[in-house]
């Protein structure tokens, strides 16, 4: 980042956009047939900063997204399910950018594998019943899916506007 100000500005834009594709997700009908699958449009935001301005400020904006977005349009059990996979997801997808071997695309893609992962992990003891990780697999297979195309998409605007908030 150039100046606070730039840096608090695209921090607050990125707030805002990720509320607004949160949204739009609550509002699609089921994804593709399966029930849970969504396409994780504010992820594309999460790794977008995670490779522009750092992990500290990808955090920070996908947690106050989360609470935000929980609080204004879902429920107490919203939150639950969005911060444990995002928790789950958030520390894989460090990892991966961490270790060099993967590209913006497989940290995407680990990200979507991973946040359903702790999502069914959520469920496990909330709904308290162990046979719930029987979709982990299916969920995992579309978490890959998604995650290539929010891939997609993060490196798209990597290349096109990540040049304007670095140094």
């Amino acid at each position: 980042m150039q100046s606070p100000g730039k840096r608090t500005a695209l921090l607050g834009i990125s707030v805002g956009l990720g509320m607004m594709l949160t949204y739009l997700e609550a509002n699609l009908p089921v994804f593709m047939g399966v029930p849970g699958m969504k396409p994780g449009f504010s992820n594309i935001l999460v790794v977008f900063l995670m490779y522009v301005c750092g992990w500290k400020e990808a955090l920070l904006v996908n947690f106050v997204r989360i609470m935000l977005s929980g609080l204004l349009f879902g429920n107490p059990f919203s939150i639950i399910y969005s911060l444990s996979g995002a928790a789950v997801s958030f520390i894989a997808m460090c990892a991966g950018k961490r270790s060099g071997i993967f590209s913006c695309y497989g940290v995407s893609m680990t990200g979507g594998i991973f946040h359903n992962a702790g999502q069914i992990i959520a469920a496990i003891f909330l709904v308290e019943n162990y046979r719930i990780i029987l979709y982990l697999p299916i969920l995992m297979i579309t978490g890959c899916a998604t995650g290539l195309l929010t891939g997609f998409l993060s490196a798209a605007m990597i290349k096109r506007v990540g040049r304007f908030f670095t140094n």
